[in-house]
């Protein structure tokens, strides 16, 4: 932009953001959150304390003339001590749903991971900084920002060419899902393309994604911010953080998922439904958890630490879980015909698994993200399926 140019600063309100529960106001701006203030207070440690306000799905939307945009924000960054620092987080620029621009900001606070079991971290403040994005096509247009799924941000400010006001309502229907670090968007590099993000572009819903990295465990507060959040469309991936945090023996596992389905129901009760069981995890199939940093390798990769003779005393497995999802969406639907379950395998299976390994051994690469995104929009949201849209 010339310096003759004239900016348009606009302060970011809460009416411009989507995919999000609750915003909190900071000193420097607004900070959306993935769950209420009310369930923040029960969350039990850092890690999901930390995954929840990761903005994962979570978007600016806006309409606008210009051809020339700034976003003012203060990340927070997060680094493994004694590993390389990873990428900026991107900022994806939509333009009327397409993917046209994209951006990273420098700087930010920083949280370095001192411990990976524990998540012991220490915090070092950081100062804020600009997505730029320019060249922008001319005309009244419809813009999404999506915030880096991996990086705590603080909204500021806007500063555009052109006026901007928040999008207006679509009229789409609002799909929330719920998942682990999966659906959250681990090893996908950008944010609108993590898979919850691609199945949501392809059925054409505005997405509201409670993906909580290493902490899909069933949590009662997750299951009441569900069912005060206001949905068309509901989705459950459980499973791998249970067996990965051996959280669970089988005994208490299937009357948790039994209430957290109640749970939802309570202000949901005929809303589409759907229970979804864990993806192919070689490290998991048959041995229970916990899991394990493993570093042999020099790279971060991770292995599973149970004993698979335990399963008889009611350990975890991903295969036992499938078995026991299975059984309760069975026995479910028949008094629920709006409830409905998909098998993991469909969605990332052994043809899946051997075209596009996992390079961690627990989280799809990008590729990966794609083809979950692609095979849930083709079962759930396409033909006839759970969450197809109805005509006539």
């Amino acid at each position: 932009m010339s310096t003759e140019q004239k900016w348009i600063t606009t302060p970011v309100t809460a009416g411009f953001l989507r995919g999000h529960l609750e915003v909190e106001e900071t000193a420097h701006g607004l900070l959306p959150h993935r769950l209420p203030a009310w369930a923040r207070r029960q969350i039990p440690d850092d890690r999901l304390a930390v995954a929840e306000a990761q903005p994962s799905g979570v978007r600016l939307a806006f309409r606008t003339r210009a051809t020339v945009v700034e976003l003012d924000t203060l990340p927070t960054k997060r680094v493994y001590l004694g590993f390389p620092p990873p990428p900026d987080g991107v900022y994806d620029l939509l333009v009327d749903g397409r993917l046209t621009a994209q951006a990273t900001v420098n700087g930010g606070n920083l949280r370095t991971i001192t411990d990976m079991q524990t998540q012991t971290a220490e915090f070092t403040e950081g100062p804020a900084g600009t997505a730029h994005f320019t060249d922008l096509p001319a005309g009244e247009k419809d813009i999404e920002i999506w915030l880096p799924h991996s990086e705590i941000t603080e909204v500021i400010a806007l500063r555009t060419d052109a006026p901007v006001e928040p999008a207006p309502d679509n009229g789409r229907r609002v799909w929330l899902h719920h998942g682990s670090s999966i659906s959250h968007g681990s090893n996908a590099v950008f944010p609108s393309t993590i898979w919850p993000a691609l199945a949501a572009s392809t059925g054409g819903v505005e997405l509201i994604n409670l993906g909580f990295g290493g902490s899909a465990l069933v949590d009662p507060f997750t299951a009441r911010a569900m069912r005060d959040t206001p949905a068309d469309l509901i989705s459950v991936k459980l499973g791998i953080n249970v067996v990965n945090s051996d959280a669970m023996r089988l005994r208490a596992f299937s009357p948790a998922i039994h209430g957290f389905l109640d749970t939802i129901r309570e202000d949901h009760p005929t809303t589409p439904l759907l229970l979804v069981s864990p993806l192919l995890c070689p490290t998991h199939e048959n041995t229970p958890g916990p899991l394990m940093p493993d570093l042999e390798s020099g790279t971060l990769r991770f292995k599973a630490t149970g004993d698979q003779a335990e399963t008889a005393a009611g350990r975890l497995t991903l295969t036992i879980i499938r078995d026991v999802l299975a059984g309760i969406g069975k026995q479910r639907a028949v008094e629920d015909p709006n409830l409905h379950y998909l098998d993991g395998l469909d969605l990332y299976g052994e043809s899946d698994h051997a075209e596009f390994p996992l390079p961690d051994a627990i989280h799809p690469s990008p590729e990966g993200h794609r083809r979950i995104g692609e095979n849930f929009a083709r079962l759930v949201f396409e033909n006839n399926g759970p969450f197809a849209a109805k005509t006539g």
